[in-house]
């Protein structure tokens, strides 16, 4: 964060637990509260900034069940072939559209969509 950066607070209201949770990491962390705080919601905000290509393009994606050749174990998108998992290690559904929930290097992971 640059040191021009005007500091702001606002009431932030949650679980008892969940802050205990977050008491827990930020001292993990060696960090305040406000600054383990900060980070998560920085981290948060920009996370598709900072992921892989695959990540960036791929996730939320519908995919045909054409484009998935289960016999090679590849799926193709955008014009490259992946690797791909269905969720929960799951076999091919014959369900007519597919979508990316994850990106992990050259495999995507499926989701059937019903």
């Amino acid at each position: 964060m640059a040191v021009e950066d005007e500091m702001s607070s606002f009431l932030f209201r949650l679980p008892t637990s969940l802050k205990e949770e977050l008491e827990q990491k930020a001292a993990e962390n060696h960090k305040s509260i406000s600054a383990q705080l900060r980070d998560i919601v920085r981290d948060a905000l920009h996370k598709d900034e900072s992921g892989s290509l695959e990540v960036r393009t791929f996730l939320g994606q519908e995919i045909d069940l054409s484009s998935i050749d289960e016999e090679n174990g590849l799926v193709y998108v955008n014009g490259i072939y992946y690797r791909y998992l269905i969720e929960g290690n799951h076999k091919k559904e014959n369900v007519q559209k597919y979508i990316v929930i994850e990106a992990n290097g050259n495999i995507l992971t499926l989701r059937p969509l019903t």
